[in-house]
């Protein structure tokens, strides 16, 4: 346990204007490199957690909660979600989901194409104004036309009011032979979501699509809209209740999972990455206490002559050097929280001044760089801040309690 003769010699050390030169810069440097490192963790950590939000909240516009999967299909649906418990349920849809291919001149996409009722008022219900409801509401039974991603357009080369081929792997038989089952739909719509959805997927009436699949009533399922999706509080009893149907219920966490995983890792080794300036400011801190410890050889032999335990003295320069270590730490968790949540404003602002965009809307999808702060990161990266600044203070702190009085003092 350290005395308060230690700490208050310790502290005496921190501001000391007797300091050497170099000594002091590497100190300064240190205390710096600690404050600029956990900063610039906590910034970057919290726009990659702006970006996850974002990703989930535009994703959750226009997939579904969960989805009832029936194999072979389901005849009488309504009956199905009039069974459902009505907890935290919003919104129940059937669908029709097909594999397709889209021909547009000479390009051609192969497309999941999902068949829908045009009632925007669910998506409307559930995230407020969506970028796919007021398309979803342009599509008509008879009408055979579809509302495509905005890269699915791009790439096709199409906009609104464009005719394409579609192309079903359903085989028609004809007096000419067997021929895939191909028909002609109009681009009524394009929406941008700003997500994988954008690239891959085509909606299209549900009548309309069973028709061309010949399913009749049937439909390939149910999907589910929770009044809170993140949370989804009903779904283990609901989930009871589908299983005993004989059917399987997807959530959007199992049918995203590959895409979640792989921002929660590159987040992870971000973070690794970045901790590397942490630890070159733990090492600084290394190098300043050696260099004090040098410096003090004479102080140090002197209050060993005086009696004071070599504990004692390493316990001067462990609080030394953990003070300019947490101070450091504290410096950087209050810049981050504070830059954190206006890194999207401070961005803007140099972009304006600079005349430059280095987030394009078209290509990020995004006007303003997202961020969310997360305690639990802040009190992370500010834990390992601490523990490599205390670490830091063992070597030096015990080379201070071994110098020998009588040798330091020979030639004094």
């Amino acid at each position: 346990m350290k005395s308060p003769l230690s700490v208050f010699i310790g502290l005496r050390y921190i501001s000391s204007s007797r300091a050497d030169g170099f000594g002091a810069f590497v100190s300064l440097f240190s205390f710096l490199a600690m404050s600029l490192g956990v900063m610039v963790l906590i910034v970057v950590l919290s726009v990659m957690n702006g970006f996850d939000r974002e990703i989930k909240t535009r994703l959750l516009e226009v997939i579904p909660h969960a989805t009832i999967l029936v194999p072979g299909g389901l005849d009488d649906w309504q009956a199905l979600a009039d069974s459902l418990p009505p907890d935290s349920l919003a919104a129940t849809m059937p669908y029709i989901d097909a594999q397709a291919m889209l021909t547009s001149h000479s390009h051609f996409q192969g497309v999941s194409v999902q068949g829908v009722l045009a009632d925007a008022s669910v998506y409307r219900s559930i995230s407020g104004p969506s970028p796919l409801a007021a398309q979803i509401e342009k599509l008509e039974a008879g009408g055979y036309g579809v509302v495509l991603g905005a890269l699915l357009a791009r790439s096709l080369g199409v906009q609104e009011g464009d005719r394409l081929l579609l192309t079903l792997p359903e085989l028609s038989v004809t007096p000419l032979g067997v021929f895939p089952r191909v028909k002609q739909v109009t681009v009524l719509g394009v929406f941008q979501v700003g997500a994988q959805i954008d690239s891959g997927v085509a909606f299209m009436h549900m009548q309309d699509l069973g028709r061309l699949l010949r399913m009749g009533t049937r439909v390939s399922g149910l999907r589910l809209f929770f009044d809170d999706p993140l949370s989804m509080s009903g779904l283990p009893a609901l989930r009871s209740d589908i299983v005993a149907h004989g059917y399987q219920l997807e959530t959007w966490q199992q049918s995203m999972a590959q895409l979640f995983q792989a921002i929660r890792t590159e987040k992870t080794v971000v973070g690794l990455l970045l901790s590397v300036i942490i630890a070159v400011a733990a090492f600084n801190i290394v190098a300043s206490l050696v260099l004090m410890v040098n410096e003090k050889r004479k102080d140090i032999a002197v209050l060993r002559s005086l009696g004071m335990m070599p504990a004692t003295i390493a316990a001067i320069f462990r609080t030394q050097g953990g003070v300019t270590g947490v101070l450091g730490v504290a410096c950087g968790v209050a810049g981050g929280c504070l830059l954190a949540p206006n890194v999207g404003s401070l961005l803007a602002f140099f972009e304006g001044l600079l005349g430059a965009q280095v987030f394009d809307p078209s290509l990020y999808f995004i006007t303003v760089l997202p961020s969310h702060l997360q305690w639990l990161d802040v009190a992370l990266v500010a834990s390992l801040g601490v523990v490599l600044s205390v670490f830091a203070t063992l070597y030096p702190a015990w080379r201070a309690g071994k110098v020998p009085p009588a040798e330091a003092l020979r030639y004094e």
